[in-house]
């Protein structure tokens, strides 16, 4: 009797922020997920998150500055500074009356909705009006794309955006989905990872690789701007000497393979 294959789950929309501040080198925001947690449990990340369906909601338009034209790239944005303040306690935002981002005194006021928003127990739109904000998604700079591979349970449809972090701004992880959290450079965190220091999935990994080429945010924005932005969508490969990930070799991406750990399934 012949077996019905499995059909693929669909990719939830989701998004994510590479903060950016410069010291005496480029260093990124980044967190440890928590073990419990099922998708790159353990793993060093970038703080996002799967978008909600308010993040799509057009009675938004109003509260967003420089937002994109398009509706879904616009709800990916929204869905970037929502994940980053609920994870880090960065919010990208504007008074309705100022033209410059928050700053620490009113975002230490605003950190209640972290856990309110996160909870669901208030919703974006809300909190925009009654503490009369606008996101600042002109901040954000579009990096890439990248799309889980069919064959695994949970699938993302994931954008990475850049983004210079506010000054005086606080990045802390939240304590719950992430449990640590560190300002490092992108070529720290990849000799860290290739000595086994920490855990970086491919996506994370390859993101990292590119990031650690630029000396400046500028320099990042700047090829950011540059590139054409095309959904990634890795694949595996079975050869003799053991299962590869790999993506297309045009996809901007220095490394476009890595063999997978023998215990690892395909």
């Amino acid at each position: 009797m012949q077996t019905m294959s499995k059909e693929p789950v669909t990719p939830v929309p989701a998004a994510t922020i590479v903060m950016l501040r410069e010291r005496s080198q480029l260093e990124i925001f980044m967190v440890v997920r928590h073990h419990q947690i099922d998708f790159a449990s353990g793993a060093l990340v970038f703080p996002g998150g799967k978008a909600d369906p308010q993040d799509f909601d057009d009675n938004l338009a109003p509260y967003l500055h420089g937002a994109d034209t398009d509706a879904n790239m616009r709800a990916m944005q929204v869905a970037a500074i929502r994940e980053s303040f609920e994870e880090s306690g960065v919010l990208l935002a504007r008074s309705k009356v100022e033209d410059r981002l928050i700053g620490a005194q009113r975002l230490k006021a605003l950190s209640p909705y972290q856990k309110s928003l996160h909870s669901g127990e208030a919703t974006m739109i809300d909190f925009l009006r009654e503490e009369e904000l606008v996101l600042a998604c002109d901040q954000l700079h579009h990096f890439a794309q990248w799309v889980t591979p069919p064959m695994m349970p949970k699938r993302f449809d994931t954008h990475f955006f850049l983004a210079a972090a506010p000054e005086d701004h606080l990045a802390v992880h939240d304590g719950s989905e992430n449990v640590d959290s560190v300002w490092i450079n992108a070529g720290d965190a990849v000799a860290e990872a290739r000595a086994g220091k920490r855990t970086v999935i491919f996506p994370t990994m390859r993101n990292l690789e590119r990031l650690a080429k630029y000396g400046s945010i500028d320099a990042a924005f700047e090829d950011a701007a540059a590139q054409t932005i095309v959904p990634i969508l890795p694949w595996t490969e079975k050869r003799e000497d053991g299962n590869y990930i790999c993506i297309e070799k045009n996809a901007g991406y220095d490394v476009t393979e890595e063999k997978l750990p023998e215990k690892m399934k395909v």
